[in-house]
């Protein structure tokens, strides 16, 4: 008696589960839900993979990780009412013959982690000690950070996409394994682990979109040692123009205001480092916020960039 009735309580928790979280709906294609996936380097979240489609087993598929999973496809489901709709853009640009065959791996955040996670932890590490009490008591008091200071975990969450999800996607779907096909995206804080995705493997990912990228790391621009760490940085690791991709953007609006002069100083540095129209691309919007809304009406550019037949 007493093991039915936790058996039913179980039960009853994965359905409260599932009800909290369903799959998103979308309108092209379908989505694959690993719930929880377990890692011995991040929290356990969920992954939504989007195939289109025109998925098959019969041929090879290039593969694009998207970060902040919770917001890529459905807007019903998502805390603001928005989302990328990448489903709709991706089949959109397909139709028309203009990109290759991909998939996306949605990665959930980990919502209290999500900072740490996403905030590159080389630059981080670069800061003098007065520096990072700094970037502690800005993020502190924008309560995005704990008192007993911070500590960025985004090589971990790298060695969890690389070593554990990675594998798991390759194994599990018909995709192409290669660097030319493996792509990766994200905007705000996605869009800077994006960056430092590339930078710290190279030899995994070919191309990184980042979308309203989070230059200032804080959320305010004054007395901010993080934007030069981040410049520094770049100056050192940016990976062989010869064989990756680089998309970047922003507006001026909300949050994004505190990003064209920073992106500014990046564009010298991809050109100082050879990067060039077939292998670099910043873009601006003048008017445009720091919102999914936002990224959507935009979204089919980098898309064609990273994936153009």
């Amino acid at each position: 008696m007493k093991r039915l009735l936790s058996l039913t309580l179980l039960l009853a928790l994965v359905l409260i589960a599932k009800a909290q979280n369903p799959i998103p709906k979308v309108v092209n294609g379908k989505i694959d839900r690993i719930e929880n996936f377990q890692s011995k380097y991040v929290t356990e979240r969920h992954i939504d993979i989007w195939l289109p489609e025109n998925y098959s087993e019969s041929k090879k598929f290039a593969v694009l990780y998207m970060h902040d999973g919770q917001m890529l496809y459905d807007p019903e489901q998502s805390w603001n009412k928005q989302a990328w709709n990448i489903d709709d853009v991706a089949t959109n640009l397909w139709t028309a013959n203009q990109i290759k065959d991909f998939i996306v791996v949605g990665i959930w955040n980990g919502g209290a982690t999500r900072h740490p996670d996403y905030f590159p932890q080389k630059p981080f590490e670069s800061l003098s000690k007065i520096e990072k009490d700094t970037v502690n008591a800005q993020l502190y008091w924008a309560s995005r950070g704990e008192a007993k200071g911070f500590h960025p975990e985004s090589d971990n969450y790298l060695r969890f996409i690389v070593k554990e999800l990675k594998p798991y996607i390759d194994k599990n779907y018909s995709v192409y394994r290669n660097r030319k096909n493996t792509y990766i995206a994200g905007s705000s804080m996605g869009g800077l682990i994006s960056m430092y995705a590339i930078c710290e493997y190279p030899k995994i990912f070919g191309g990184a979109a980042c979308l309203s990228t989070h230059w200032i790391g804080t959320f305010t621009p004054e007395n901010n040692p993080v934007p030069s760490s981040f410049l520094s940085y770049l100056t050192n690791n940016l990976p062989n123009p010869k064989k990756h991709k680089l998309y970047f953007d922003c507006g001026d609006q909300t949050l994004d205001q505190y990003y064209p002069e920073i992106q500014k100083q990046v564009d010298t540095i991809m050109l100082e480092k050879g990067y060039g129209d077939n292998n670099w691309m910043t873009k601006y919007f003048p008017g445009e916020n720091h919102s999914e809304n936002a990224w959507n009406k935009r979204l089919d550019i980098p898309l064609l960039f990273l994936l153009k037949k």
